[in-house]
């Protein structure tokens, strides 16, 4: 397996993008883009996109979002419509940049959200869908559980976890996601007006026990796009799957793929 790391110029600053590409490739499968979650980075991904790549048998790319990791720092307050303008200005910007003509996305919680958005604004590019503890919308839960893992980072060493893998980024990172989730103005957001738009393929996986939202948000994401989709809940599971059920994870995600490929040959 090689691992590649490289820094991207896009519109504000450089991404941190990081390469996985295993010795056997499947032909002509496109790569996988990985986007984190609100507290995430590269790094955070930990073992999971090697095995990703090996599972898959194509190159997967991952990278910090501007604000995170090892990418650019970023000092504005974080915009309400952060999931669109990654979705429809950034992800591209980086995917001309590597010259990925086409792609496949995988997102884990705001990820997710991200990757179904892009989907639906660059259909012609993206092969398919992995949304994993994906929100599409703004439920109790979710602001419970950001009021909680708020109070646990204001602890007394508390902001030393997040800094571990952002640095001096931490707190911006944090108030980027609690700011957000917690403002009275983004209570209505909702993937709603954009998965009508989603044509490709689509995998839901989401926890039964996730702490930031219940199988209503896989129900809704695969009821509500206009391709082939998929819902997933996986047992005993919370919001990190890949995480807590690597092996589950990458056995659906195999599965799905692979019957992806089937329907686009019979096209």
């Amino acid at each position: 397996m090689e691992s590649v790391e490289r820094s991207v110029a896009v519109e504000g600053g450089r991404l941190f993008v990081r390469h996985w590409r295993p010795r056997a490739r499947a032909a002509g499968a496109p790569p996988l883009l990985l986007l984190h979650d609100s507290l995430g980075s590269v790094a955070q991904w930990r073992g999971f996109p090697a095995r990703l790549a090996g599972v898959l048998q194509r190159e997967v790319i991952a990278y910090d979002r501007l604000g995170f990791g090892r990418s650019t720092p970023r000092t504005a307050r974080h915009r309400l419509d952060f999931i669109d303008e990654e979705a429809r200005r950034q992800l591209p910007a980086l995917a001309d940049a590597l010259g990925l003509e086409r792609y496949a996305l995988l997102g884990h919680s705001v990820g997710g959200g991200m990757a179904l958005t892009a989907a639906a604004f660059d259909p012609e590019r993206c092969a398919w869908v992995v949304s994993m503890s994906a929100q599409a919308f703004v439920e109790h839960r979710t602001v419970e559980g950001v009021r909680r893992t708020q109070q646990e980072f204001a602890l007394p060493g508390g902001l030393g976890k997040l800094a571990f893998w952002h640095g001096e980024r931490a707190a911006w990172v944090l108030d980027a996601w609690t700011g957000t989730w917690l403002d009275p103005d983004f209570v209505d957001w909702s993937l709603d007006p954009v998965l009508p738009r989603v044509r490709c393929p689509v995998l839901a996986l989401h926890g039964d026990r996730d702490e930031y939202g219940s199988e209503a948000f896989p129900r809704r994401i695969v009821a509500g796009v206009a391709g082939p989709a998929r819902m997933v809940l996986l047992d005993d599971c919370g919001h990190m799957p890949h995480r807590e059920h690597p092996d589950r994870v990458l056995a659906e995600i195999a599965a799905f793929v692979s019957q992806a490929a089937e329907e686009a040959l019979r096209g």
